[in-house]
């Protein structure tokens, strides 16, 4: 008696999921005849970018949209401040690691304010007193460390980034060092996957401003957000300040002044 094997709907679906990628993948190649210096790759790129924008438009942006419209404005920052508590806390660990001292104790300092006075990190007394968050990680230090950042490379689900950029943040997670460390140490994985599902959400929540900023003003999208990320990269290794809760500032966004 024969017998075969039927795939289960959880491998079919990863299955289409891979073809998915794949086809969006071959789907771009070989349409950019000049690629910018900085994005040799910028056929790929541009494909997995149309993949990712998809993925956001049909799931994530949905999801961040009737999260922003059903939590209560309270409850949004508190969800938020949490996080980003956890992310100062790494932002401390490179800034040390980079030679930044006062940067580190500064971010060192937040954590311990925000922990205790700001109830967990759920309030952000630190930022009401003037201490502004300094965003950093792994892949800052290796652009501090003189580590070249290779070529922009759009990665799937995730977005824009360098060789080096993306690099360091496998290496890192490979490695458990990350601002999420504390919440994989949590052996119930259905409360420790929930918590990354509604990171995910509030992350994306707080682009929806951004992402709007880019729709008006952006005469290409992938070029925009590019130059945007490249240049808040830089910024952030050569130490100037910039804005921790946006992509997107006043001396980070590209300038389109020629083009217009």
């Amino acid at each position: 008696m024969n017998t075969s094997t039927q795939p289960t709907p959880k491998r079919l679906g990863a299955k289409k999921l891979l073809l998915i990628i794949a086809i969006s993948t071959l789907a771009g190649c070989a349409t950019v005849t000049h690629p910018d210096p900085d994005d040799p790759w910028e056929s790929y790129n541009r494909s997995m970018f149309q993949f990712n924008e998809q993925v956001d438009k049909v799931f994530m942006k949905p999801v961040a949209q009737m999260y922003e419209q059903l939590t209560p404005q309270p409850a949004r920052n508190c969800i938020s401040n949490i996080f980003a508590n956890l992310r100062d806390l790494w932002s401390s660990f490179n800034s040390f690691l980079q030679g930044r001292g006062h940067d580190g104790m500064n971010s060192f300092g937040r954590v311990l304010f925000n922990s205790t006075m700001g109830l967990g990190g759920c309030i952000d007394v630190a930022s009401t007193q003037g201490s502004k968050r300094i965003p950093n990680d792994f892949g800052v230090t290796l652009g501090v460390w003189g580590v070249g950042s290779g070529p922009y490379f759009v990665l799937p689900f995730i977005g824009p980034s360098t060789v080096r950029d993306g690099g360091a943040m496998l290496g890192t997670f490979a490695a458990d060092l990350s601002p999420l460390t504390p919440v994989f140490t949590i052996d119930n994985i259905r409360l420790r996957n929930t918590i990354f599902g509604v990171d995910a959400v509030s992350l994306r929540a707080n682009l929806l401003s951004a992402d709007d900023l880019v729709d008006r003003i952006a005469l290409d999208r992938y070029s925009f957000i590019r130059d945007a990320y490249l240049q808040r990269r830089n910024a952030l290794i050569q130490g100037k300040p910039v804005d921790a809760d946006s992509p997107y500032t006043s001396d980070t966004l590209p300038d389109y002044e020629d083009d217009l």
